[in-house]
């Protein structure tokens, strides 16, 4: 199958290249050679490559600096995906778009989860500018948004990896962490094999792809910091403590029904992929944050 990886570079482009490649003929492309939010852009690149499947991990991802800078979120996030859609049209390409949690507002109670029939409401720019995004991707007949959340892998920039950073700090200090959100942290290598997964079939739709499980920011930090063998000391702390531009949703957990109803849902407890993901690249991230 010929497919086109859009945002190649970032840490999911990266790791679909990996789960991709050895079944596939991929066309990987990022800027400035593809620019999601021009339409001449991806026409060329279409007729360039011909793909039969576009799978898109360009996005703007920066929450915080999305409240400053709304209108370029909009041009990547928002008019990016229909830009993709109505050219994966014109040619009946599949597309495959990534969104995320922040589409919710995270005000349902602990315990309770969110399913791809609950109904979005963002709490800002970045939530929604991708809940724009999936709508042009979902009106499309062979469109498939996968919503995740807490993504991190080997390439970063990602929470674990400031967490590893801050660990390393000379001298020590106390790393403190927000314990009052709650998500489910998913390695993109993971995401990355239930996006093979779903190329095996043809089921365009909205499903939630999370790994399973939950945990709070500080709960993750202290697991991953105490697996990479950091003897830093992780201290709790409230949302209120730790202001942000960007408002998080307290109550992130997404449940991967539409997944699980398909039978085919490949994802596993969080926990047990971080342990996988900390044995592949704890060497390579310990060299990286001390040179």
């Amino acid at each position: 199958m010929k497919i086109l990886i859009t945002g190649c570079n970032g840490q999911l482009g990266r790791d679909c290249q990996t789960a991709l490649g050895a079944w596939h003929s991929l066309a990987c492309l990022d800027l400035p050679d593809i620019d999601i939010a021009s339409p001449d852009s991806i026409r060329a690149a279409m007729a360039r490559f011909a793909p039969e499947v576009v799978v898109n991990c360009a996005a703007y991802t920066r929450v915080d600096d999305a409240e400053k800078h709304p209108e370029l979120c909009h041009r990547v996030n928002a008019l990016g995906p229909a830009h993709l859609a109505q050219a994966c049209a014109e040619r009946q390409a599949r597309l495959i778009h990534i969104s995320t949690d922040y589409v919710f507002d995270g005000l349902r109670p602990l315990g309770e989860v969110y399913t791809e029939d609950d109904p979005p409401r963002p709490l800002g720019v970045y939530g929604e500018t991708k809940l724009a995004g999936e709508r042009p991707v979902l009106a499309y007949a062979r469109g498939t948004v996968l919503r995740t959340a807490w993504l991190y892998g080997a390439t970063g920039p990602n929470f674990p990896l400031t967490m590893l950073r801050l660990a390393q700090r000379r001298p020590p200090q106390a790393i403190r962490v927000v314990n009052d959100q709650h998500g489910t942290p998913t390695w993109s290598g993971r995401l990355a094999r239930q996006i093979a997964r779903l190329l095996e079939v043809d089921a365009p739709g909205l499903y939630h792809a999370t790994s399973q499980g939950a945990c709070t920011w500080f709960e993750l930090a202290r697991r991953f910091l105490e697996a990479m063998g950091c003897a830093a000391e992780v201290v709790p702390i409230t949302t209120a403590e730790y202001p942000t531009p960007a408002r998080r949703p307290a109550n992130a957990v997404l449940e991967n029904r539409n997944l699980k109803r398909a039978g085919l849902d490949v994802m596993i407890p969080w926990e047990e992929d971080l342990d996988a993901f900390v044995a592949q690249n704890r060497e390579s991230w310990l060299r990286r944050v001390q040179s």
